[in-house]
């Protein structure tokens, strides 16, 4: 059967090729357009050459220490045969960054953290940086969270408490692109720089002290038990075990916040597990306080019938009655100090010292003064 013509004529060839020649046109119209610069190779062109990601790149070719021998290798090679230039104005953009010092700390009503955050803010008082808190409430999760947040900013420097970082967090904190000066630890392994204490070895240092002086069955009391004072239960436990008088029954602690009533309600239970109990070590100044209200409630004698210790030494620890022992730290140092080693990274002028230990002190008083 012959085909039927088309209704305006039989022309359906005619217009097919016409069609066909339209559409070519249109996809020569919308091809894709050609690298900014007339072809010139980017930095993702050399991440892709590399098999690595762009930040990467850029961190090698910015700062080729931070990146591994055969990485810097790898991505110069990528360079040569790409024959990539960075654009200075491109660079110059990049490096821009906020005349801001993030500063993350687990609570900005916790004391201790206060005297860190004020020696930051008398630090920075009579320059061109203004201060970015975070308060992380002791989660990690809500560190990630505000390093993305921070991150975006691209802060001057970075100061955050702890070494206890996420994984996360802690691969946010490599890629900041600033100074990053962790503190109120110290260890063998820092982002980048580090100021602080040995926890560990206060713990140890306040046992040994009440071991010295007398006391046999010493008990440790600690409340929200944070990787720090974690860290001070360990250097308790090292110290009673090396003396032969660790026994767990002696040890009592809650993931709870501390608070001076604690510190009394804790005491009761220790003393309800081990009535013979003549010594305590208390994971801070909170914790110690109450511990002596209740002796006096209690009628027990300090430091008689029983020995205190507390940690950190907060005004408090002077004024009570008897005065409290406790294990001093540095915090408004270790505050100035954090400033101090990120404004010479700032300055191209990094401290050879990445680690700096402040120490601690412990301060004798009258509730361990058999």
């Amino acid at each position: 059967m012959a085909r039927k013509p088309d209704e305006h004529g039989d022309k359906g060839d005619d217009a097919t090729a016409h069609w066909q020649k339209r559409s070519a046109g249109n996809k020569a119209l919308t091809k894709p357009r050609s690298r900014r610069g007339g072809g010139r190779p980017t930095i993702a062109d050399v991440a892709r050459k590399a098999g690595v990601g762009a930040i990467t790149v850029s961190r090698a070719l910015r700062d080729p220490e931070r990146v591994s021998e055969d990485l810097r290798r790898q991505i110069q090679a990528a360079v040569d045969e790409l024959g990539y230039v960075p654009d200075p104005n491109a660079r110059a953009l990049a490096s821009a960054r906020a005349e801001v010092f993030g500063v993350l700390v687990p609570s900005l009503t916790n004391n201790v953290f206060a005297e860190v955050v004020r020696g930051i803010y008398d630090s920075l008082s009579d320059g061109p940086f203004r201060v970015q808190l975070g308060n992380t409430h002791y989660s990690g999760l809500e560190e990630e969270r505000l390093l993305q947040v921070f991150g975006p900013q691209r802060p001057a420097a970075l100061i955050v408490a702890g070494v206890d970082q996420t994984p996360t967090a802690r691969k946010l904190l490599e890629s900041a692109g600033c100074p990053v000066v962790q503190v109120m630890e110290t260890g063998p392994n820092p982002v980048d720089m580090l100021v602080g204490f040995s926890h560990f070895e206060g713990g140890r240092a306040a046992t040994e002290h009440m071991i010295e002086v007398g006391y046999r069955r010493i008990g440790f009391i600690g409340a929200r038990m944070d990787p720090r004072s974690q860290r001070r239960l360990a250097g308790y436990r090292a110290a009673t075990e090396a003396a032969g008088l660790f026994d767990p029954r002696l040890v009592t602690t809650t993931p709870v916040p501390s608070s001076v009533t604690l510190g009394r309600e804790l005491f009761r239970d220790a003393l309800a597990k081990m009535p013979t109990l003549d010594g305590v070590f208390c994971n801070n100044d909170d914790i110690a306080l109450g511990v002596l209200f209740e002796c006096h409630r209690a009628a027990i004698a300090v430091p008689k019938s029983i020995g205190i210790v507390g940690f950190n030494d907060l005004d408090m620890m002077q004024s009570a009655f008897p005065s409290i022992t406790s294990v001093r730290t540095y915090r408004y140092e270790i505050g100035r100090r954090s400033v101090a080693m990120a404004l010479a990274a700032i300055a191209g002028k990094r401290p050879e010292q990445r680690v700096v230990d402040l120490g601690f002190e412990l301060i004798r008083r009258e509730s361990t003064a058999r």
